[in-house]
């Protein structure tokens, strides 16, 4: 792909900070860095200098530094001038207006990642992973996008693909000579070929519920009656107080979502109102509101009193709980003797805390992370980041996978085998980007952010 066009953005974020960045992608790269750094030839690519940056009219707008890449060997494919200069947004401002003075366009979101993709610097889903990394919420997150940048996903797609176009080149040849028996042997093998394609397939979907806990945290429910220090145990996560506490119940009327990092792993926290027969109308929609997000979380803190008996969950909160996703956690241990949890709540892990003192709260917070390691959390080095594209395209491609494997093994024509794999192909193609889709692009790259 050749563009005529020169785009240029400030590629750091707004307000003051030690260094800025403005970056230029296209053909006029050589010639503003020549004209703005005083040169008499074209910078060395890949080398930093310091230089003054004056403007059209000999201003000298700041001391920077400044690396000239050259197409192909940037992060677009064309000639890339990034220019360094200190972190005042005013200084960044001017020089990027004197860049579009020159002949720049102002890039649009994504401009930068969408023509690495065009000119051949990536594929689609390291395009995507540009995104995912920057807006990763944690350890785990970072290591997925990271992987995902490098290509590894896209590696193992073609490879598929290969698997497949193999399949799809003897089924073909099939066709074309059929008067050529299919050795039974052969067909075995083409069966087994197609089935680990879809086994593969069916373990990246899969992966989508973990990719959720990658990107937005695991959902972390906090129930229990009022008064029981569900808000107080969102301050301990938090560190400062972020929720109302009182003596007097039922304070919760609303509930609060914050994200903590616990074990490297992201937490969606939601202190919610206490469970109990609500007097008013405000309170009694923010229990309704308590039940309608336990159908949505992953994981359930339930706080109870431990000085006093153990409340009785609502049938619909206890049908979404079990030994897999909830914690009981027992409050207020600084307050002297405690209560055995009722038989209902036996069952599940527990620990004792105090969230006024903080007593517990490491083992409470120790017993967490080892329960998302256990249930939740997944340690191959090949996950993947699936989003709905993603998601879509591989039911696609199963859907196809399947069709091929009964028409194979019902003997239907070759022809309808071929078609079902062509199928699958192209469903590949589109997670990669092997597409002509002018409006899917503009979507996807929207949601990036200027100068990247």
């Amino acid at each position: 792909m050749e563009n005529v066009d020169t785009i240029a953005a400030i590629a750091t974020p707004g307000g003051e900070s030690a260094i800025a960045m403005i970056r230029a992608s296209g053909p006029l790269c050589r010639k503003i860095a020549m004209d703005a750094f005083g040169l008499k030839k074209a910078p060395c690519p890949r080398r930093v200098s310091h230089a003054s940056y004056r403007s059209r009219s000999h201003e000298v707008l700041d001391d920077v530094v400044f690396v000239l890449y050259s197409a192909p060997k940037s992060y677009t494919g064309e000639d890339v001038l990034e220019i360094s200069c200190h972190g005042n947004p005013l200084i960044a401002t001017r020089i990027l207006e004197d860049l579009l003075q020159r002949g720049c366009r102002q890039s649009e979101p994504g401009e930068f990642t969408r023509r690495a993709f065009l000119n051949g610097r990536m594929d689609l889903t390291q395009a995507e992973a540009v995104m995912e990394l920057i807006q990763a919420r944690s350890d785990k997150a970072i290591k997925v996008a990271n992987n995902q940048l490098r290509g590894a996903f896209g590696k193992q797609l073609n490879q598929l693909k290969t698997r497949l176009l193999e399949t799809v080149a003897m089924v073909e040849a099939y066709i074309d000579f059929p008067e050529e028996d299919l050795p039974p042997e052969r067909k075995e093998a083409e069966i087994n070929s197609i089935q680990e394609v879809l086994t593969f397939c069916s373990r990246i979907i899969d992966s989508g519920r973990y990719s959720a806990f990658l990107r937005d945290g695991v959902k972390t429910l906090i129930l229990g009656e009022p008064n029981a220090g569900k808000s107080s145990l969102l301050n301990c996560f938090m560190g400062f107080e972020r929720a109302i506490v009182s003596e007097e119940p039922g304070t919760t009327r609303d509930f609060i979502r914050e994200r903590v990092i616990l074990g490297g792993h992201c937490l969606q926290i939601m202190d919610t109102a206490g469970l109990r027969e609500a007097e008013s109308g405000i309170e009694k929609q923010g229990i309704l509101k308590t039940v309608e997000l336990a159908e949505e979380a992953d994981l359930f803190l339930l706080v109870v009193d431990a000085t006093k008996d153990s409340p009785h969950l609502p049938d619909s909160i206890s049908s979404r709980i079990d030994q897999r996703n909830c914690i009981l956690v027992k409050n207020k241990i600084d307050l002297g003797d405690t209560l055995s949890p009722s038989q209902q709540l036996t069952p599940f892990d527990s620990v004792a805390i105090s969230a006024r003192s903080g007593d517990g709260l490491e083992a409470l917070k120790a017993l967490i992370v080892r329960k998302i390691d256990a249930h939740f959390a997944r340690e191959q080095d090949d996950l993947i980041l699936v989003n709905a594209r993603h998601n879509a395209a591989l039911q696609e491609l199963s859907q196809c996978l399947n069709a091929a494997l009964s028409n194979f093994r019902a003997d239907e024509p070759a022809e309808f085998v071929a078609s079902e794999l062509r199928g699958a192909l192209d469903a590949i193609g589109r997670i990669l980007g092997r597409i002509d889709n002018e409006d899917m692009l503009d979507v996807l790259f929207s949601s990036f952010c200027i100068g990247k």
